[in-house]
């Protein structure tokens, strides 16, 4: 890599200061004074070494390193993709950096500080008031650089800086010391196989910091970051956006109105149904399965709210084995003969139908003769239909960049609802656009890429509020980016393994739902128990439905390996346990209904990581493996194969065991007893009698 850097120059910075100061009444501390007040009252202070800092009162919000520069860097990316996930390379880097500063001044309501660097090269930084005096934007333009690619800003780590959220996240919570690029694309299909500790489906350029400060990149581009890891006093933010990168800096002062804030600026999902806290069971294999699984929970005792199946649209073999379904939008007439006979005899039996739907669109199959006949496919390079490898062979995907494409596909989903009575679907992946695809907008792909989430799911919300305006159904996604929030409605943590590994089986679900709820995103759910890989144990299937029973949306999941995996009517001793944690979701359901309501005007998450309710406390920031459900339940599910005890960290206040009834007082670590069946949980304040369900 080539480094142009700047002669540094205590008597330009001298002259334009000076120059700056009788523009401004001849005082140079005046004139700095003056030119770094916002209209709302933030500060933009700007040290004489370029430094820059927003402040809010006696509060720092953001700062640049002392003494490093921004860096533009021009290159040639090098991409290359495998079932979904993207890697990259630069080929031919040049970085150019500008850090020489040139002054500050007031213009009308911003405040702008110009930079210069070697040559022609500079950037300017426009400081503005956002979000109702809430959030403060920070312009970043550059001019001088031919063809630069990205920018990159350098922002001060201190000793208690913290990095919560980047959308979901699988190994933890808070990233310090970690380096990673967010792009939207398969996590993996197991992890193990093909994906890294922060390959994501739903990537976010955002992070919360415990001190009640957020910040977001406002771009479509891939980001990289490095969060003091390459160098402990400087967190590095790179957005591949070429000339100009903007900035949302969330003022909070609570990490908590700090996701509040976020949530006003990219949306906040629908609400949801009352059955949708009930539980979803899934089950596959035809419409004699279906209602035998309805005749069979009713038998048991177990109260549901709806069935789900994936293969509505028939089924097919996975790669490597495993039970797979066809992707299309209608139904397979052999597998579910009168579909609409059956789903209204579920519901007239008190359940739901949801079903499933995905965006690729397949040669062999229905809809792909009309979209490509009316061009509503995405295109390559020679104009044709662009065909690339799905998990069911060659797809192409919807050109929503064309109003006819909406039209099409929403009234294919919405046929599902009308025609068949379905009340909701798994909106499935979302993230294998290919980067070099031909929009009929002229689209940049690359952007596009990032946006296909939340245009996949705003086609199933249109499509059904279209069809129930009133709100009656639910529909679930995995994929997304920055705007998802609006768009999608409940989000589910992926395709884990039926494993307890660490890497991508049980134990990587919380953290996945808490810097979802830290990314403004407070409707969650996970596949009990798994999909990948497996097949699941007793003892797996019982702590994964554990935690479902603590999570708002209850939903179980058959797997790849549906034929072996465990599941809730294998033996007796399974069906008593999974009836008694129904009935704790049961027991849990109006608090879960109570934070859904707020979360709608608030997008505070259902399920919170402990630092948004202690965050002065240093050891609950760190911990990832439990959660509060809202403020005053604390919950520690038990991720370990085998364990029978569980140590928990209590915040500050008197907490109260669930399950013995015993009082702790926090802060500081307890440890209980965590057989089968109860999951440890704790109430602050007073006990909670009416949680300790018995089968």
């Amino acid at each position: 890599m080539r480094s142009l850097r700047p002669a540094s120059s205590g008597v330009a910075l001298a002259i334009a200061f000076a120059a700056f100061a009788a523009a401004c009444g001849g005082d140079p501390d005046v004139a700095r004074e003056g030119a770094r007040a916002l209209p709302d009252g933030t500060r933009v202070d700007v040290a004489d070494d370029g430094s820059l800092t927003l402040r809010a009162g006696d509060r720092e919000l953001l700062a640049t390193a002392p003494g490093r520069p921004f860096v533009v860097r021009d290159y040639e990316t090098i991409t290359s993709w495998l079932l979904g996930s993207f890697t990259f390379s630069r080929d031919a880097e040049v970085a150019v950096e500008i850090g020489q500063l040139e002054g500050a001044r007031r213009e009308g309501d911003t405040v702008v500080v110009d930079y210069r660097g070697a040559g022609d090269a500079a950037l300017t930084v426009v400081a503005s008031v956002a979000a109702a005096g809430e959030a403060t934007r920070l312009e970043l333009s550059v001019s001088g650089v031919p063809g630069g690619s990205s920018i990159a800003v350098p922002l001060r780590c201190d000793e208690e800086s913290t990095f919560y959220g980047f959308g979901e996240q699988y190994a933890a919570a808070e990233h310090r010391g970690q380096a990673f690029d967010l792009f939207v694309g398969e996590q993996g299909i197991g992890r193990t196989a093909a994906g890294d500790s922060h390959r994501t489906y739903y990537p976010m350029p955002w992070w919360l910091d415990a001190r009640g400060v957020g910040v977001l990149a406002e771009t479509h581009r891939r980001a990289l970051v490095d969060l003091c890891a390459t160098d402990p006093e400087v967190a590095w933010l790179e957005v591949e956006q070429g000339e100009e990168l903007e900035l949302l800096v969330f003022h909070g002062p609570s990490p908590l109105d700090v996701v509040r804030q976020l949530g006003a600026r990219v949306g906040r999902p629908l609400a949801l149904p009352a059955w949708a806290f009930e539980p979803w069971i899934a089950i596959q294999g035809g419409r004699d399965a279906v209602l035998a699984e309805a005749d069979l929970l009713e038998a048991a005792g177990i109260d549901a709210g709806a069935l789900w199946a994936q293969d509505w649209t028939g089924a097919r073999t996975n790669f490597g084995g495993g039970y797979g379904v066809q992707y299309r939008w209608v139904a397979d007439d052999t597998l579910y003969p009168d579909l609409r006979d059956m789903t209204d005899q579920l519901h007239a039996r008190g359940y739901r139908f949801l079903a499933y739907a995905n965006p690729f669109v397949m040669p062999a199959l229905d809809h792909f003769a009309p979209m490509e006949a009316d061009g509503l496919l995405i295109r390559d390079a020679t104009g044709g239909t662009y065909l690339h490898a799905s998990p069911a062979g060659d797809a192409s995907h919807p050109d929503f960049t064309r109003a006819e494409t909406w039209a099409y596909v929403e009234g294919a989903l919405g046929a599902m609802v009308r025609d068949l009575g379905i009340d909701g679907w798994m909106a499935d992946f979302g993230e294998w656009v290919p980067l070099d695809a031909v929009l009929a907008d002229g689209s940049d792909p690359v952007e596009y890429h990032n946006r296909f989430p939340e245009l996949w799911h705003r086609a199933s919300r249109n499509a059904l509020l279209a069809e129930r305006p009133d709100g009656d159904f639910v529909f679930f996604s995995r994929s997304g980016w920055t705007g998802d929030q609006a768009a999608a409605q409940v989000t589910w943590a992926g395709d884990q393994e039926a494993t307890w590994s660490e890497h991508d089986g049980l134990p990587t679900v919380v953290p996945a739902l808490l810097t979802l709820g830290l990314s403004a995103v407070p409707y969650v759910t996970h596949d009990i128990a798994g999909f990948s890989n497996g097949p699941s144990t007793q003892e797996l299937y019982q702590r994964w439905t554990e935690l479902g029973a603590l999570t708002p949306i209850f939903r179980t999941h058959e797997g790849n390996r549906r034929a072996d995996n465990w599941s809730w009517k294998r033996d007796a001793e399974t069906t008593a346990h999974f009836r008694r944690m129904t009935r704790l979701h049961a027991a849990l359901r109006a608090t879960f209904a109570t934070l859904a309501a707020e979360a709608e005007t608030t997008s505070a998450p259902i399920l919170r990581h402990l630092m948004l309710e202690h965050p002065s406390d240093a050891t609950a920031r760190a911990v990832h493996d439990q959660f509060l459900i809202g403020s005053e339940l604390l919950a520690a599910p038990v991720l370990v194969e085998g364990a029978v005890r569980r140590r928990v960290y209590l915040p500050a206040g008197r907490w109260h065991h669930v399950w013995s009834g015993d009082a702790h007082d926090g802060p500081g670590y307890v440890e209980v007893a965590a057989p089968i069946g109860e999951p440890p949980l704790f109430a602050l304040g007073a006990p909670r009698p009416d949680l300790r369900v018995v089968d």
